[in-house]
């Protein structure tokens, strides 16, 4: 089973039409999958069009009614998927956007690799000097510039935080298109007992959540793929000073200890 959580505040534009597009691949890939969508607090017609699509999709709705914000968001999914799984040794955990930079056709490649052997498989340029080269032609795949507010975050975050954060390719630490095996995610939540997996906001948060998965993932592998600006249909809320301070709060957070590796 493959479980897709999808945080999303004010996305009515592009959310219907990112849900019928990951159905699409998933009856393609003959994949049995459940959807996760956690409405934020939305105040245009996201939440109706949520319950429209539950009719004919297997998706879960969790709503909020006040702003949560990502981090928080993307935890609450987690710990909904790794409740429902009834495999978690087998099933995979995906985290996506909704707005429609991250492509549900790349999940082909992501879905195959995890089901290759790995824990937990990131999204990314492959290498940092592929991401280098691509934010300095200023073009992703579809021929959309990043915003420069984008860019300028990706940037800091890769000289300011370790690069086993952004996977093995030392890529984007805080792309948040990646599978998480299961059961790595019930026992980083076992171990984290009272304290929460994610204690950041915006994008940091995939930083954070990398770093304190790490320790209970035997592999970790990268699939390349591009993110797509001409698709979504508003403005990016990225804010490069908050993500700093994010990212500044990312670096004392202190990773996870699995069972059985404590003090004595």
């Amino acid at each position: 089973m493959i479980h897709i959580c999808i945080p999303c505040r004010n996305e009515d534009r592009t959310i219907g039409v990112l849900l019928w597009k990951i159905r699409e691949v998933m009856v393609d890939l003959g994949r049995d999958f459940q959807v996760f969508v956690l409405d934020d607090a939305s105040s245009d017609g996201t939440g109706k069009l949520l319950e429209k699509y539950k009719r004919i999709l297997p998706l879960t709705v969790l709503s909020e009614r006040r702003p949560i914000g990502y981090g928080p968001a993307v935890e609450k999914l987690l710990r909904a998927a790794a409740g429902w799984t009834k495999y978690p040794k087998r099933d995979a955990i995906v985290t996506m956007q909704g707005d429609f930079t991250e492509h549900p056709e790349h999940l082909r490649a992501l879905i195959k690799t995890f089901e290759g052997g790995a824990d937990v498989v990131v999204g990314g340029p492959g290498t940092e000097a592929a991401q280098q080269g691509a934010e300095a032609r200023g073009r992703t795949g579809s021929g959309q510039s990043p915003p420069r507010a984008v860019r300028l975050a990706r940037w800091l975050a890769r000289i300011m935080l370790d690069k086993g954060v952004g996977g093995p390719g030392g890529g984007d630490p805080l792309l948040g298109f990646r599978v998480y095996r299961a059961i790595v995610i019930r026992k980083a939540l076992r171990a984290a007992a009272a304290r929460p997996l994610i204690s950041t906001d915006g994008w940091a948060a995939n930083a954070e959540l990398m770093k304190v998965l790490s320790p209970f993932a035997r592999q970790v592998a990268e699939v390349p793929l591009e993110l797509r600006y001409d698709i979504r249909r508003r403005s990016t809320r990225v804010r490069v000073f908050g993500t700093v301070r994010q990212i500044l709060r990312v670096r004392k957070v202190l990773p996870l200890e699995p069972e059985g590796h404590g003090a004595a």
